[in-house]
């Protein structure tokens, strides 16, 4: 029996997890959290073998709470089930320790062959993208290839950048200091090649949605 502890902010996707895995007598739910103080009690008391969880999780910063899940709790495996697109974040939280990337958009069938896979062992994203890597596109002008050339921070301070926040706010959110989120903002404009920020933001909302 594989346990599973979900953590989303949104009560009808908790809700469709367990639908999805209340009549498998592989999977058993041990908790449903909205939050990140919620996630990490359970955490603590009862580590789950899988952890299905949002990068949009209240109280914690997606890629960074990832990797301090996985150096704490070494043996679980990490399914990040997310309202962000594959394209622009899969990578990245593979790379932090998850075990497979989703968006929440998929058909119910693919999160299930995911949790399945992972609980084998496996790791899980989506064909296209699997396709594209095992491709090793050099195309510049390619999505998946800029995306490839970001750091892990590097997309976190593009995400929040996009989102309209501010230098002060982005050191604050991720523990910096402001001068090196204007060391991030240079080397992102010369990765994804842009001359200023307002093309900055928009090469990312190009990310988001190719």
């Amino acid at each position: 029996m594989t346990n599973v502890l979900i953590a989303d902010h949104h009560p009808i996707t908790r809700k469709g997890i367990v639908s999805l895995l209340r009549n498998s007598e592989d999977f058993e739910i041990i908790g449903k959290v909205s939050n990140g103080n919620e996630m990490y009690d359970i955490l603590k008391s009862n580590t789950p073998d899988i952890l299905i969880m949002e990068l949009d999780l209240p109280q914690i910063n997606g890629i960074m709470a990832l990797r301090t899940i996985k150096k704490e709790f070494t043996g679980i495996k990490v399914i990040i089930f997310s309202s962000h697109p594959e394209e622009m974040y899969a990578l990245s939280a593979i790379k932090a320790g998850a075990s497979a990337y989703l968006s929440k958009t998929v058909a119910t069938k693919t999160l299930k062959k995911a949790i399945e896979r992972v609980a084998r062992g496996g790791i899980y994203l989506n064909d296209n993208l699997t396709q594209q890597l095992a491709n090793g596109n050099t195309n510049e002008n390619n999505m998946v290839v800029k995306y490839k050339k970001l750091s892990s921070r590097e997309i976190e301070v593009l995400n929040l950048l996009s989102s309209g926040k501010r230098n002060k706010d982005i050191a604050s959110t991720l523990s910096i200091n402001e001068k090196t989120v204007s060391t991030y903002k240079t080397r992102l404009l010369k990765k994804l090649k842009v001359d200023n920020l307002a093309d900055l933001i928009h090469q990312s909302r190009l990310l988001h949605i190719n």
